[in-house]
């Protein structure tokens, strides 16, 4: 019990800043400690642990696979802790909840979402943010947010996924660019792509698919919104590839229509993503259920 005990908050608290700061004389500075403490709590970390948590190349600092993996739960105590704290002070007052959301989510979900649960709870306090897939991946292990929605895959291990909703992407073009192309594997070959950034779930599955029938495409332009894909390919300016919900609109206005190519077909499902380690509170498990129920409330 007393080797446990060593292990405190503090010795956490700068183990992350440290690792935030990339060097001990920077986290030094930001914590108001000398950095022979720093290298000191540094230290004990390693001897207790047993293991070595940081490369010291001349006056550069590295952290090692064995820091990383301490980094993910260092941080996850640090804030269990904060929330500890918060709930016990303020008693009976709403815990703040943080949820990202993809961009296809945020534009055709997340606010549907956020009118109901303060429609629904008034007192209900939740931050919002919207990035792509790797984005909110990263922000997660980071212990940034809460939980987030997602239409890629994540890739890390301390995530977990319960998928809650199906969709589909479609090719989308403005009419009169439409009534020009050959609706082919050939004719994809020639189209002007207009696409969202790197990281994107919408861009990944769109280059899995392409891969899977050997399709080499023409890039034209990179966007990291939908409002900007939609924009440039109603002035005709080429084609796209965008979930069928967020163009619902323009679709019906006649300001872009869908074409399909034979054997192509994008589907997949959107995902709650969340830290295996993430305790579950009370406002998280609401937003979790509400998601997987929300065909039956939006």
């Amino acid at each position: 019990m007393d080797e446990v005990m060593k292990m405190t908050l503090r010795h956490f608290g700068i183990f992350i800043c440290v690792c935030d700061e990339l060097g001990m004389t920077k986290a030094a500075v930001k914590l108001h400690m000398t950095q022979p403490s720093i290298s000191q709590a540094v230290r004990e970390l390693e001897e207790h642990y047993g293991v070595l948590l940081f490369e010291r190349l001349g006056k550069r600092l590295f952290i090692t696979e064995a820091g990383k993996r301490l980094l993910v739960y260092a941080r996850h105590i640090i804030n269990l802790n904060v929330q500890t704290e918060a709930a016990m002070r303020d008693f009976g007052k709403v815990y703040k909840l943080r949820v990202g959301a993809s961009v296809t989510i945020g534009e055709c979900v997340l606010l549907d979402l956020l009118q109901y649960i303060y429609k629904e709870k008034q007192e209900a306090q939740v931050f919002s943010e919207i990035h792509n897939t790797a984005e909110l991946e990263a922000m997660l292990l980071r212990d940034e947010l809460d939980m987030a929605l997602v239409e890629g895959k994540v890739k890390s291990e301390y995530l977990v996924e319960q998928s809650f909703m199906e969709d589909e992407l479609v090719f989308i073009a403005s009419p009169v660019y439409a009534a020009k192309i050959q609706k082919s594997f050939e004719g994809l070959m020639k189209m002007r792509f207009f696409l969202r950034e790197e990281g994107s779930g919408t861009r990944n599955l769109f280059e899995q698919v392409m891969q899977k029938y050997e399709v080499q495409f023409h890039v034209a332009g990179v966007y990291n919104n939908s409002e900007g894909i939609k924009k440039v390919v109603e002035a005709g300016m080429g084609v796209s590839v965008i979930s069928k919900r967020v163009v619902a609109k323009e679709l019906k206005e006649g300001k872009l229509v869908t074409f399909k190519i034979p054997d192509i077909v994008f589907k997949r499902h959107f995902h709650i993503v969340y830290h295996k380690n993430k305790y579950i509170s009370p406002e998280l498990r609401y937003m979790i259920d509400l998601c997987n129920k929300i065909d039956t409330i939006l």
